[in-house]
């Protein structure tokens, strides 16, 4: 690419020609710049320039393919021009930005915008086998709509009482001067939260955390400090305060952008803001982008599988 686009602007001026849009998957999926068929990974393909399709000469279902084959765009009516404007969006919104507000911008239907974001946010999940090191925050947060941003009927079925009854713990874990990350737990009992530190922290770590009973018994594993928030937010090098911050940017945008969040939605949206969060500092915009673009091919999330009518709801994983 001669010219990175790095405003929104931009990005929109760019990719309405489609040839920089082909160019630029392209690029992404095949880095000798040889395009190769998703199905058998064989070079033997001629470019339908007419149809915008390559056509593979192997024999196998299905020879003509388009660069949305193999990625989170395959079988979506929508240009590709449209999915990289809204992934902009996604990745550079700092509180994130509702399927509406896309609508609206792209001229689509909520709908198929709505789909299209949890589609981006499956993208971005970027699991690792890598365990957090050196100094670790870890701490947990309630995630739930508030009542008075629900329409009467959503309220009736998802208020059943008071405190954090209704609302979805999540597990956070922070290393300070790297990355963040989060699950969504089915409660804040010893057994689920000591179980996913021990799989994501490297035993021998400092371990920060708040009073909690539940981290009792931690000290065996890590240099585990805690600070008592009845008392105090800080003492000395323990505290949670990166962990708070994060939590606020989360909450800021499920309050305030998205209103509403089925909890078993919500670790995709989870994902997001990690997304945002662990690649504030060292990129622009176009880094942020490029990074997500590089991660849509390999995955696929139907509408079936993100709305539950597979047969059962969503998997939280």
């Amino acid at each position: 690419m001669e010219h990175n686009p790095k405003t929104l602007q931009e990005a929109i001026v760019y990719f309405d020609n489609f040839n920089n849009c082909q160019q630029f998957i392209i690029d992404l999926r095949w880095a000798d710049g040889k395009v190769r068929c998703p199905a058998c990974g064989s070079e033997k393909v001629t470019y339908l320039a007419n149809a915008r399709v390559w056509k593979c000469y192997e024999d196998h279902p299905k020879a003509k393919f388009s660069l949305k084959v193999g990625t989170i765009m395959e079988d979506s009516a929508l240009g590709i021009d449209k999915w990289l404007t809204a992934m902009w969006l996604i990745v550079n919104c700092k509180n994130g930005i509702s399927s509406c507000e896309i609508a609206r911008d792209l001229g689509i239907t909520q709908k198929s915008a709505w789909h299209m974001a949890h589609r981006i946010r499956f993208a971005l999940h970027h699991g690792s086998f890598e365990k957090l090191t050196g100094h670790v925050e870890v701490d947990e947060t309630f995630i739930g709509g508030k009542a008075r941003n629900m329409h009467v009927a959503q309220r009736r079925r998802r208020i059943t009482g008071t405190g954090t009854k209704d609302k979805t713990a999540v597990l956070g874990i922070l290393e300070r001067g790297g990355k963040v990350r989060t699950v969504v737990v089915p409660n804040r009992k010893k057994h689920a939260l000591q179980t996913e530190v021990k799989r994501h922290v490297e035993a021998g770590a400092a371990l920060y955390t708040d009073a909690l009973m539940s981290y009792n018994g931690m000290e065996g594993y890590y240099a585990h400090q805690v600070v008592d928030h009845a008392v105090e937010y800080v003492s000395g090098p323990c505290h949670t305060n990166g962990l708070e911050n994060f939590w606020s940017l989360l909450k800021r945008g499920i309050s305030g952008t998205y209103a509403s969040v089925e909890p078993f939605h919500l670790f995709r949206y989870l994902d997001e803001q990690a997304y945002r969060y662990n690649n504030r500092n060292d990129m622009d915009d176009f880094d942020r982008f490029k990074l997500a673009a590089s991660q849509i091919v390999g995955k696929r999330l139907t509408w079936n599988e993100v709305t539950g009518r597979n047969g059962s709801e969503p998997t939280i994983n």
